[in-house]
Parts: structure tokens; C-alpha cells; sequence
């Protein structure tokens, strides 16, 4: 089988072309300027994966998705699921399935980590029961949505989660911080997120603000952010630590203890 993948030389686009070379398929890479047209692509891929910045997205897909034949499959791999899905439902005949691999780059396999699929046109189930087989051999834990119920719990797993990342850093920033005297003060925790606000400041700063600026769910939990700001700032003002104590507690509740894996996931190789 020939697959193409748009973002072939981006980080999750280089990992994507292993996997499926690895899986004994034909890859073909276009990328900015480099590698196969998307004419060319759309007329000899069977399967094609966008695998681009959030922000080119949607233009990326309304220029493949009309050179696709109406027998093949269009894919992508983005952090936001409803503004590309609508897009290649719109752009494209063939079966369309919008993914979220919910891990990074720098993992060697899938294995044991979640995949979020949202079939949106599906024809026969053939393109679908394919995926669906190629990711669970491999040990990747499927959960199938819908965009919208994605975009939704990315706000929070994701823009809520970055959101206070940012904020975090940015008042060290705006407090002048010497981090290196901080150094022999720190704990393990604090040094994690030390090294998580180095990842989103330095490294991925792209992805993090298009995450964050282009969720339509995220501008309304914000609110709610800054409305639970005020109020703990309020108890720390006042010293009421017997109220904020019971607010920590009732929050806690709410918690469940975590684990690693996701407890609906049977495909987890050993």
C-alpha cells in the first residue's frame, strides 16, 4: 500500500513514515517545498495522513482533498478534531477519519498509549477496520468520539493543563527568577515543571499558542480560572487557611486515584 503523509518532515510526520514503513507500506513525504506534489499524492496514495501545524491545516486539506480518489482514506493527526474533520468532510469523497495520538515523538512505540479515532465518513467500514486493526496490533489504546466531545476534553487535558504551565512560567519570568539559585532549593516536582515550561517556551511554542488560541471551548473554563483565582487569592489575603483547607478537600474527592493506562484498553502489548 501507498501512504502519503503531509508533514512528512515534522516530528510526528518522520514518526508516522516509520511506523508505517516498519508495517511494510510504501511512504511517500511532502513537506514545504520538498518531496511529492499533492496532486501527485492524492492520485497514487491509497491512505493519506495531514500531519501539519494546526493553523495550516485546513488549507493543507482543501488543496489534497479534492485529488483524492473516492476509494482512498484522508486522515490527520491534530490536536483539534472539529475545524479539520468539517474540512475534509467537505473537501474530500473518500473516507475520512480524524485522529489525536495522544503521545509525542519521543516515545519509541504506541504501545499502551491512547489513540483518539473520530470516523467521520466511513463508506463500507473497510478503511475504519483496517486503522482500527493496525493500531490495536501495535498496542495503542482506541477511543472513539466524536470532534466536538474531543475539542472538549482537549480545553481541559490540554489548553487548561498548558494554559497554567504558561502562566506559571511567565510570573517567574515577570519576578526575575534566578532558576540557577533556585537550584539547591528545589524539589523533584518543581524541577518537572521546570523542565515542562522549558518544553512549551522553547521548543514547541507553535503548538502550544495554536492549542490554546483555536479551542472555541477553552475561552469559557478560562473564565472559570479566573474566577477561582480571585477567590483563593482572597482566602491567602485574609489568611482563612481552615477555608481554603476545606476547599482543597472537597475538591479532592473529586479526584480518583489515576492509572497509567487506559482501563479500557485490551491491546496493550507485553
Amino acid at each position: 500500500m501507498e501512504i502519503g503523509i503531509i508533514g512528512g518532515k515534522g516530528d510526528m510526520g518522520r514518526w508516522f513514515a516509520r511506523f508505517f514503513e516498519m508495517e511494510g507500506h510504501t511512504v511517500h513525504i511532502s513537506d514545504i517545498d520538498k518531496g511529492m506534489s499533492l496532486d501527485e499524492m492524492g492520485a497514487r496514495c491509497q491512505v493519506v495522513v495531514v500531519s501539519v501545524p494546526i493553523s495550516a491545516t485546513v488549507d493543507v486539506i482543501e488543496k489534497i482533498g479534492p485529488v483524492m480518489a473516492k476509494e482512498a482514506l484522508l486522515m490527520d493527526i491534530t490536536s483539534l478534531k472539529a475545524e479539520p474533520v468539517a474540512a475534509m468532510l467537505s473537501c474530500a469523497d473518500c473516507d475520512v477519519i480524524g485522529c489525536h495520538p495522544l503521545f509525542g515523538p519521543e516515545v519509541p512505540s504506541m504501545n499502551g498509549y491512547s489513540f483518539v479515532l473520530c470516523p467521520a465518513r466511513t463508506g463500507n467500514g473497510s478503511w475504519l477496520a483496517w486503522l482500527k486493526t493496525l493500531l490495536q496490533k501495535n498496542g495503542a489504546c482506541l477511543v472513539e468520539t466524536t470532534p466536538e466531545e474531543h475539542d472538549r476534553f482537549m480545553s481541559i487535558i490540554q489548553g487548561l493543563n498548558h494554559f497554567n504551565t504558561i502562566i506559571f512560567g511567565m510570573v517567574m519570568e515577570a519576578l526575575d527568577t534566578d532558576i540557577q539559585k533556585l537550584k539547591p532549593f528545589t524539589t523533584p516536582i518543581f524541577e518537572e515543571k521546570i523542565l515542562i515550561i522549558k518544553e512549551v517556551f522553547s521548543h514547541n511554542a507553535r503548538m502550544y499558542s495554536e492549542i490554546l488560541t483555536r479551542n472555541p471551548y477553552l475561552p469559557a473554563i478560562l473564565d472559570q480560572y479566573e474566577q477561582t483565582v480571585r477567590e483563593i487569592k482572597h482566602l491567602i489575603e485574609i489568611r482563612d487557611a481552615y477555608t481554603l483547607q476545606k476547599k482543597l478537600q472537597n475538591a479532592g474527592d473529586r479526584y480518583p486515584e489515576m492509572v497509567k493506562q487506559n482501563p479500557g484498553c485490551t491491546s496493550v502489548k507485553e
